[in-house]
């Protein structure tokens, strides 16, 4: 993403580069997905090319989704039209109507709950 660079723990920030600050927040939800024994290796050549998997990628949207609800920030700020395959405006409605897609793989790493959720009980993996 322009701007924006993950380094381990890290996200370093280029704020001339960056295009939408919403992006902050989704890299953000990459790192707390990741396992702990692996984000050190994070944005390295040691990191595995699978990296994130489809799982963790979808695990990273919807805890950025959870992220944005906390912060009250409009969905649009993260799930902006340039994003997400050009599917942010799904996710948005999928959201909107309670769907959330990997709440079992956030439920599974022990972030959530599904009845309590978008409330966290933690926010890093």
């Amino acid at each position: 993403m322009p701007g924006l660079q993950i380094k381990g723990s890290t996200i370093l920030l280029d704020r001339t580069k960056l295009k939408y600050p919403g992006d902050l927040l989704h890299e953000a939800g990459h790192i707390a997905v990741t396992e702990e024994t692996i984000r050190p290796l994070l944005g390295s050549k040691e990191i595995d090319n699978s990296w994130p998997t489809d799982g963790e990628e979808l695990a990273a949207i919807l805890w950025s989704y959870a992220a944005s609800c906390h912060l009250n920030l409009d969905l649009e700020v993260v799930f902006h039209p340039d994003g997400y395959k050009n599917e942010a405006s799904w996710l948005i409605e999928q959201f909107n109507n309670k769907n959330y897609l990997a709440l079992p793989l956030l439920e599974w790493m022990s972030l959530c709950k599904k009845e309590e959720f978008p409330i966290m009980r933690k926010w890093l993996r």
